[in-house]
């Protein structure tokens, strides 16, 4: 891939997160449902559901990226995201939102790790893999970005109602299964991987005795043969890298903590005497906390993964004692700084894996710290829903 191609390739997947990421509906999801009247217990289980359904999907959906292509699996998740709108469209109890978070998780999965590695391995192939962490944090900026602007529009999508909000987000889902058909496939070169095999940090190298062995093709395996090959070497790998299981377990801790806050926000705000008209900008407010702690690894490259964790400790700690004050303000204020310090370890933890993991395992490993984040969830989405409640 040449360097236009790829540097074409990254503003395409950069175009497609924001798309993602401005989705009224989708951005307020909490808020809609708790206008409807469910309980913020009820909400807390659908955010297990759809944990549950991520966590098991999230392994076999790197797999699929492994094995059918990063390209197609970003198409797939576009659709998956359009199937849920549908549903909530036409959803009137419980068991039918759950079905459409549980398409809402699908279309999480597919996209979880698949993202990172085909921007990854573009960059590689042109030989620009050092602009990476440059993506990676770009990426959270615009992410943020645009999820702020959606819950910008928190009030507007109240007043729509449901029905016509999920189906503005249809219209947008659509445009972004276009966007994700122009990817291309990256592929790395042998010579490339060599490489990347030889930057892998002194621990992994020393610890494990695994060899990747990918000298069979596709053809000659089948897909469930190829789906035991791709998990049993992420297992072996984790295994033998210390270092990556804890910065994976540590990251979805984290990040856990920090969406429940945000989360759980838009339904208590307005419980707690803030008019409509307001939510959308407090939320914009609170979810510029994201966008400031993404840019800011950009000015920090050098502090060391133990420093910035620290960091993280601090700023997520503060805001889970903000939603338990019942202050507007100081939930407010809590959920920024919360959100600062999720993006902060998000976009170092990201990176830090990226160095470690090689090439052909990329989407599968990285789709391994999004399980974890989604057994933190599981069990803590209930938590937070009862005590709120």
């Amino acid at each position: 891939m040449t360097k236009n191609t790829a540097k074409r390739q990254i503003h395409k997947l950069l175009l497609l997160d924001g798309m993602n990421a401005f989705m009224i509906a989708g951005a307020s999801w909490v808020a809609l449902l708790a206008a409807r009247g469910y309980l913020m217990l009820e909400i807390g289980l659908l955010e297990s559901i759809f944990h549950v359904a991520s966590m098991s999907f999230e392994i076999p959906s790197g797999a699929i990226a492994d094995v059918f292509g990063r390209k197609k699996t970003m198409v797939a998740s576009q659709m998956m995201n359009v199937l849920a709108s549908i549903v909530m469209i036409f959803s009137h109890s419980f068991v039918s939102i759950s079905i459409a978070m549980i398409f809402s998780a699908f279309s999480y999965n597919l996209a979880s790790g698949s993202r990172e590695a085909l921007a990854y391995d573009s960059l590689k192939s042109a030989g620009d893999e050092d602009d990476y962490e440059k993506f990676a944090a770009n990426d959270m900026v615009i992410y943020d970005f645009a999820m702020s602007f959606a819950t910008l529009m928190a009030g507007v999508t109240l007043l729509l109602g449901y029905q016509k909000a999920y189906a503005i987000d249809v219209i947008a889902g659509v445009s972004s299964i276009l966007v994700a058909w122009t990817l291309l496939e990256a592929k790395v070169s042998p010579e490339a991987r060599d490489t990347q095999e030889a930057k892998v940090s002194p621990e992994a190298r020393d610890t494990q005795e695994v060899k990747f062995s990918h000298e069979t093709t596709e053809t000659k395996a089948s897909v469930v043969e190829r789906f035991i090959e791709v998990a049993k070497e992420s297992y072996q790998f984790l295994r033998a890298n210390r270092r990556c299981r804890r910065m994976i377990i540590f990251n979805a801790t984290i990040g856990a903590l920090a969406v429940l806050v945000v989360f759980f926000a838009q339904a208590l705000l307005p419980e707690l005497g803030m008019q409509k008209v307001l939510l959308g900008p407090a939320l914009f407010a609170l979810n510029l906390g994201s966008v400031a702690g993404a840019k800011a690894e950009n000015y920090l490259p050098k502090m060391s993964y133990k420093k910035t964790g620290l960091l993280s400790v601090i700023g997520v700690s503060l805001a889970v004692l903000s939603i338990l004050t019942n202050h507007c303000w100081l939930i407010i204020a809590g959920g920024f700084v919360g959100s600062f310090a999720d993006s902060l370890i998000e976009v170092k933890t990201d990176v830090e894996l990226n160095r470690q993991i090689p090439s052909e395992q990329r989407a599968t490993l990285m789709s391994v710290n999004s399980f974890t984040y989604s057994v933190v969830m599981i069990i803590l989405s209930p938590i937070f829903g009862s005590v709120i409640s």
